[in-house]
């Protein structure tokens, strides 16, 4: 058991290391490229990363000898260690192709506000005839998000049963299901919901159905994450005494899990609804209906003044929201 423990730290020390070097030689790679126009073949890269990773491994002085397989030479103080100045290195390097990427320009930033300043004048002077059109839009916002957390409950709710460690059998058929449902609701929630947006948009129209749909769908994936853990935390002692009794697996699941579980799970629910409410804005920018879409209305026909008094409404829900929000959870925690 040992040997194969070693075995297994060895090969993570070792991907850790070439992962870490093909991702240093290919950033000084870009660098290169980007600042004297010297392109270097993919190849290069990774036979230089193999190279590298391999040289820090046998000597004993790479980062992942220092997280899998730490020796004496590795737990010395980071300033006086290989991997030590590795990371530095890693950490700046990792800034300098940002800030290339991203062409940050703080010039421009402090020299350009006058371009702001349609958008600025409209925001503190808004334009309070639009005012009941915002309120209705606002409304379909707020029901929208609503609509996608109730549906999505019931979904998340019986799928985190299933994606929780503790409650599903060390099998083949367990773990199967497991590692499923835990691959969907990883790979939905990582796909933002406006990406959903577009894809419900042109599935069923534009519209608030089509916003709904794509805020259920990473709502799901987003709860099974959250009340799946929460799963994995509960004290196991009284689902052990259930199980001594000779209960099944849904009398376990309802008597020793579920009591444990109501509160965290509502406050999560809560805080998910407020998540939605200002994720339903942004979603409204690809058709899916609400205020984004008369957000996008206005700012396209450069109605600024418009746009200010969607932007202070936007604001007060979210604030309000999040008081609201915040004191119920708060409550809910402390039952």
């Amino acid at each position: 058991m040992k040997k194969a423990n070693k075995l297994k730290f060895n090969f993570q020390a070792i991907l850790t290391d070439l992962l870490i070097w093909i991702y240093i030689s290919g950033c000084i790679s870009f660098l290169l490229n980007r600042w004297f126009e010297l392109a270097i073949p993919s190849l290069y890269i990774l036979i230089y990363g193999a190279v590298v990773s391999v040289i820090v491994m046998i000597c004993g002085i790479s980062i992942g000898r220092k997280v899998f397989l730490p020796t004496k030479r590795t737990n010395n103080k980071w300033y006086k260690t290989f991997w030590g100045w590795t990371v530095v290195l890693i950490l700046l390097i990792t800034f300098i192709v940002g800030w290339i990427l991203v062409e940050v320009n703080p010039y421009k930033f402090f020299t350009k506000f006058k371009n702001a300043g349609g958008i600025m004048s409209g925001i503190f002077d808004p334009n309070l005839d639009l005012l009941v059109v915002s309120l209705t839009a606002l409304a379909e916002t707020i029901y929208l998000a609503l609509l996608a957390t109730i549906f999505a409950i019931p979904f998340a709710f019986l799928l985190s049963f299933f994606a929780a460690r503790n409650l599903m059998p060390k099998t083949l058929i367990g773990n199967t299901v497991y590692i499923i449902i835990r691959s969907f609701a990883t790979v939905f929630r990582s796909i933002e919901a406006i990406v959903w947006a577009i894809i419900f948009s042109v599935w069923v129209g534009i519209g608030p159905f089509a916003g709904m749909l794509a805020l259920m769908i990473h709502s799901i994936a987003a709860l099974i994450k959250l009340y799946s853990e929460q799963i994995e935390n509960i004290d196991p002692g009284p689902v052990e005494a259930i199980k001594a009794t000779g209960a099944n697996t849904l009398q376990i699941w309802v008597f020793g899990v579920v009591p444990q579980i109501i509160s965290p799970f509502l406050a999560f629910t809560i805080y998910r609804w407020d998540i939605n409410v200002r994720m339903a804005t942004i979603v409204g920018f690809v058709g899916g209906g609400g205020i984004g879409l008369l957000l996008l209305q206005q700012q396209q026909l450069l109605r600024w003044h418009n746009v200010g008094m969607i932007i202070w409404l936007i604001a007060a829900v979210v604030w309000i929201m999040d008081m609201v929000s915040a004191k119920v959870r708060e409550k809910l925690q402390g039952m």
